[in-house]
């Protein structure tokens, strides 16, 4: 087994870090939901597909 060294040389991931950030804002956001599934509404909103959209269009 290898275990990155003490000091701060560890590499990281930011997409990875990001994607797993987001998996954790829609597990929070399905136990919090008071109907059996999020709806697509619903999901867009914790992942931020409207800024995301915006953003993109701005830039064009």
């Amino acid at each position: 087994m290898h275990v990155a060294p003490v000091g701060g040389t560890a590499v990281q991931d930011h997409v990875a870090l990001a994607e797993i950030e987001l998996c954790g804002d829609l597990i929070i956001a399905a136990s919090a939901a008071h109907e059996d599934r999020l709806s697509l509404e619903s999901i867009d909103e914790v992942l931020k597909v409207a800024e995301t959209r915006d953003r993109s269009a701005e830039g064009q």
